[in-house]
């Protein structure tokens, strides 16, 4: 993305030239002038235009195909605490949108609005150049993924694959009751590959998930890759399953970034804290949560990646946020509101999937830092231990979580070994960061994928991590 520029340093239009504004501009302008006469503590619009592509797969078969665009926008008002929301596809009317949700905010609110102060911004931001997937035909993905799903059909004993790819590229105006004006341009690509194989007695599953913000070219060259997917599930078959027990694990790049988001990321979100008093306690900012060298960070303001923007969906500026730093904890994630009822800085983590929702708080880039360890130093005094990569699913509860690895290999005398049945990590988180004894220097960051939380799916975001080592880590194989 460009850098913001303030609306005042704008270089002058070419008077010569008529540029029509687009249904969101005008509409903004006009609720600018609204969003004055309101009468609530507060009072923000977003409107938003959207295309995008799909194209899908289940086996040999095109099963959805298209494109789409649509355009609408919301109100959020805040008086005396309570919120009133309202969205719509329909940009007329706009004065009674302004008063529903007003309306709306009267209904609930009994105690006093906290915002956290923020300036309000005034910029515009647009697209970097090749970032854009709607300048490539849709018949040129198809005949891209038509070759991908070719290469995984010339593997043997597959019994069926999914493809999913999804583009999409997104206009948003920020504006509120205290003078902010954001307009940015974003854009997101996804594709998600599954092989599934099987035989008499066994079914097993490789998958794939990639993307980037807005640029096609990642991927466009997948052709190893996708091969490499559907021999991994051919291979499983033959693989034997690990005796369940306690291990020395070293976990990839990909499942300790998608452990540092589900198992940990989510604890962070200010929301949660505010309104779990046992979470409050177990998130007690100064306690330790891991070794000297591991420090955990979310932030939009890290370039280049699906999580990445300059404003958040509150017209609060990006930021870095050390979540765990020198193994302490030090910071969280949240909205303006969360952040006034904690005493804490806004860290801009307000996002909301469309101008359908609210935004609420939500996490952006979360990783864990690289650290010094070599990866064949890290497994070349491990007698017996796993290693464990990629993911494929899981869950959490509170502190505790059970993840499942897209796939295992035995390491055995400081050296990689037979590939096993993918297995299953189970634990509390925090015990889980306390015992990482190592920390690669390599990290990777996995851009497939996307967050859930309140009905909001797939929010873009990436994570994270280098290698990291795993003391006493609780393996599910076969009993």
């Amino acid at each position: 993305m460009a850098e913001p520029k303030a609306g005042a340093n704008q270089p002058h239009a070419d008077k010569s030239k008529t540029v029509k504004k687009s249904q969101i501009e005008v509409a903004a302008h006009e609720i600018a002038e609204h969003l004055k006469k309101g009468r609530a503590d507060y009072i923000e619009a977003r409107l938003e235009e959207s295309w995008g592509s799909t194209i899908g797969y289940r086996g040999r078969v095109l099963e959805t195909i298209g494109k789409s665009s649509s355009v609408g926008g919301s109100i959020r008002a805040l008086v005396r605490g309570g919120w009133g929301f309202t969205s719509f596809n329909n940009l007329e009317e706009l004065d009674s949108r302004v008063k529903l949700a007003i309306a709306q905010a009267r209904a609930v609110g009994k105690e006093k609005s906290q915002l956290a102060d923020i300036a309000p911004a005034q910029a515009k931001l647009r697209l970097s150049p090749g970032h854009n997937p709607l300048t490539v035909p849709l018949t040129h993905k198809k005949e891209l993924l038509d070759r991908y799903n070719e290469i995984i059909w010339a593997t043997s004993k597959l019994q069926t694959s999914i493809i999913r790819y999804g583009d999409a590229r997104k206009k948003t105006i920020f504006l509120n009751s205290e003078g902010a004006f954001i307009e940015q341009e974003r854009a997101d690509v996804t594709l998600n590959v599954s092989a599934i194989a099987s035989n008499s007695h066994d079914v097993q599953q490789a998958n794939l998930s990639t993307g980037s913000p807005g640029d096609y070219a990642a991927i466009a060259k997948l052709d190893d890759e996708i091969a490499s997917v559907a021999t991994r599930a051919s291979n499983l078959l033959a693989a034997p399953h690990l005796p369940g027990g306690k291990y020395t694990v070293v976990l990839d790049p990909i499942l300790a970034g998608v452990f540092v988001h589900e198992a940990f990321g989510h604890l962070s979100e200010a929301d949660h804290v505010c309104e779990n008093p046992e979470l409050r306690s177990l998130m007690r900012l100064g306690k330790c949560f891991g070794p000297r060298t591991l420090n955990i960070v979310d932030g939009a303001k890290v370039k280049g990646l699906r999580g990445s923007y300059l404003y958040d969906d509150e017209g609060v500026p990006a930021t870095k946020t050390y979540l765990i730093k020198d193994g302490i904890l030090t910071g969280r994630l949240h909205s303006r509101e969360t952040a006034a009822k904690m005493g804490e800085p806004a860290s801009g983590n307000a996002r909301a999937l469309s101008y359908r929702h609210p935004p609420i708080v939500r996490m952006t880039n979360t990783y864990i830092e690289s650290g010094q360890a070599d990866f064949q130093d890290m497994i070349a005094d491990i007698k017996e231990g796993v290693y464990a990569v990629n993911w494929y699913g899981g869950t959490t509860s509170m502190e505790m979580f059970t993840f499942s690895a897209g796939e295992a290999y035995m390491i055995r005398n400081g050296h990689l070994a037979e590939m096993i049945k993918p297995v299953v990590l189970s634990g509390n988180v925090f015990t889980t960061l306390a015992n990482i004894d190592a920390i690669g220097c390599d990290l990777a960051f996995n851009q497939g994928g996307g967050c859930g939380k309140g009905g909001q799916s797939p929010l873009p975001v990436s994570n994270g991590s280098p290698h990291i080592r795993l003391q006493k880590c609780l393996v599910g194989g076969k009993a």
